[in-house]
């Protein structure tokens, strides 16, 4: 398996009503963390103990929060809030 980056709860939903560049934003700041996670956790499979912290990330529009399971290789963006400035 590989890391990937998912969608959760009512993220996707948000994904799908917000404009296509500020998505883009936050699509790209996914795969910089995924890709981090990656090189931090490399078996990730293997992983013992808990997981990192999850965290918010701001992006030209709004923000994104997001989580990190280690033992499932992925990063779920968990909310987006676009507030359209």
């Amino acid at each position: 398996m590989s890391w990937k980056r998912e969608y959760a709860f009512g993220a996707e939903e948000s994904a799908r009503t917000v404009p296509a560049d500020f998505l883009t934003a936050v699509e790209h700041k996914a795969d910089e963390l995924v890709r981090a996670a990656e090189a931090l956790h490399m078996h990730g499979r293997a992983h013992e103990g808990i997981a990192p912290k999850g965290g918010e990330i701001i992006v030209a529009g709004g923000w994104f929060g997001y989580q990190v399971v280690v033992r499932s290789e992925r990063v779920y963006v968990v909310q987006i809030t676009y507030l359209g400035f």
